[in-house]
């Protein structure tokens, strides 16, 4: 099955295509020429994955796979949550979001977070979501030159490593999008009737 990734994260193009290699034929949006910015307007994670997914769908015609995510603090009632990518500014500037996520952290003891990545499956106008989580904590300084957005400081739960210090391989055993990926691809495994699928 010929599948494209609706999202203009390379950084997400990237994990998403490791973990579906061999399964897929994967494309990005790049590849259909798409020059403006994918909306991302929804006031939830879900909303926001499920737009973009429609987006593509509506725009291209094509199947799609579309990822939402975001890092949700307990200390600061969920955020940055749907924002996390402009959690410090449109300009979704990775340094710039992890320094005012330690500045709104710095006095408060409770650092337990979780990490959620919605995925949005289109095919011939049907949209089928899968969520993935992992709970984790946030360390006072960086970690790490792996990775991306908040990554290096964030521990998972039961490590001592931070996202950012762990290979792809590593993080893609126990992520967040791993474990949407993982549910998806479920999904695929027990369609029986593969006429369904383009």
């Amino acid at each position: 099955m010929e599948i494209y990734l609706a999202t203009q994260n390379k950084h997400k193009i990237e994990e998403l295509s490791a973990l579906l290699q061999g399964r897929f034929s994967i494309k990005s949006v790049f590849d259909l020429g798409l020059e403006e910015e994918i909306p991302e307007t929804g006031k939830t994670i879900s909303e926001n994955s499920l737009q973009k997914a429609q987006f593509i769908a509506s725009k291209y015609g094509v199947t799609c796979l579309s990822d939402d995510s975001g890092l949700e603090v307990e200390a600061l009632g969920g955020a940055p949550g749907v924002y996390s990518a402009r959690f410090a500014g449109p300009e979704k500037n990775d340094k710039a979001n992890i320094q005012l996520l330690l500045n709104k952290l710095a006095t408060n003891k409770n650092k337990n977070a979780r990490f959620v990545t919605v995925l949005t499956f289109h095919n011939r106008g049907q949209f089928i979501q899968f969520e993935g989580e992992i709970q984790g904590k946030i360390i006072e300084e960086e970690r790490g030159n792996s990775g991306f957005g908040y990554d290096p400081v964030f521990v998972p739960e039961g490590f001592n490593q931070t996202f950012a210090e762990m290979s792809m391989q590593e993080k893609n055993l126990i992520a967040h999008r791993a474990k949407a990926l993982d549910k998806f691809l479920k999904f695929i495994d027990e369609q029986t009737n593969f006429s369904n699928f383009e």
